[in-house]
């Protein structure tokens, strides 16, 4: 068949052929359909305080790692402490039942330049108005525990004496022995062994079944993994500076990211806490404000009778 031919036929075709209509194509309204064919407006949150019941789940925060230190309270007792900051925590997507089936709000944390970021995160940002994050990180909540885009989460999403649930990254170790890495004793340091005090001595077996079964404790990489602390005490909040002071040991080496949220096995009291998050009067003035501690009450532990 010439060229010719081949053109006329692909020409004919244009011209019987049926194109298809409009409706066809995919609708990217802000509208979503049922398959019922019903129309379901976008949900409007408004930013105002709320009551917080005890089935309520408020969303968390993501806080950058300064190190630790210790402190002496009131009553001259040496707490030790982690110190951790917030870094412009902004509500970057609001997740809902009508359009992701489940309720969410997605934080993040720190800004960063746009030729740091990849398309798609620019996208993203830009789609839903807000600044370029270095760190995001999804929640999820209750349904009156939403927020809208754009809401800034600071320190004061917290109260001191509060219990918090903190995960991150621990230090990676590198490839580590079975006496650090497991605890292992090691072998007799006498005579009669021979180079092989910190090994892990015999892993399997000579007859049947003559394999190393799975879960044996052996030599390999150490940390470098997701680890969550329970139940850490809030010891001391600035609002000046968005700094946290929490009592014991945070996952992760300094500058690293952690996600800080409300303890799930200690919770807090919810009388205490601002639901669904603070909102900082018009009038405040953040420059004056002073760092809040935990109230430890009038009675001197070190008194106290047994």
């Amino acid at each position: 068949m010439s060229a010719a031919s081949r053109g006329l036929i692909s020409r004919l075709k244009t011209v019987l052929i049926p194109q298809r209509t409009l409706t066809q194509f995919r609708n990217f309204s802000s509208e979503i359909l049922t398959p019922q064919n019903e129309v379901i407006r976008p949900r409007i949150i408004e930013p105002k305080p709320g009551v917080m019941t005890k089935q309520s789940k408020r969303t968390g925060a993501i806080a950058i790692k300064c190190g630790m230190t210790a402190l002496w309270d009131k009553w001259g007792a040496r707490v030790p402490i982690s110190v951790l900051w917030f870094d412009d925590n902004i509500v970057s997507q609001v997740k809902t039942v009508e359009k992701e089936g489940f309720f969410a709000l997605q934080v993040g944390c720190s800004h960063k330049k746009e030729k740091h970021l990849t398309k798609p995160e620019v996208g993203h940002f830009r789609a839903q108005g807000v600044p370029m994050m270095r760190k995001l990180k999804e929640f999820p909540v209750t349904e009156d525990a939403l927020l809208p885009v754009g809401t800034s989460i600071n320190v004061r999403h917290f109260v001191p004496g509060q219990y918090v649930d903190i995960t991150g990254i621990t230090k990676g170790k590198g490839f580590q022995g079975v006496m650090k890495r497991h605890h292992f004793p090691g072998l007799p340091a006498s005579h009669g062994v021979s180079k092989a005090h910190r090994s892990g001595g015999s892993t399997g077996q000579r007859d049947a079944p003559g394999k190393v079964f799975k879960g044996r404790k052996m030599a390999g990489r150490m940390g470098g993994k997701q680890r969550t602390v329970k139940n850490v005490w809030v010891y001391k909040i600035d609002p000046k500076r968005n700094l946290m002071w929490v009592r014991g040991q945070v996952p992760g080496a300094e500058g690293n990211f952690v996600f800080v949220k409300d303890a799930f096995y200690e919770k807090p009291d919810v009388s205490t806490l601002p639901f669904p998050t603070y909102f900082s009067p018009e009038d405040e003035d953040e420059d004056s404000l002073e760092p809040i501690t935990v109230d430890l009450g009038e009675l001197d532990p070190f008194m106290a009778a047994d």
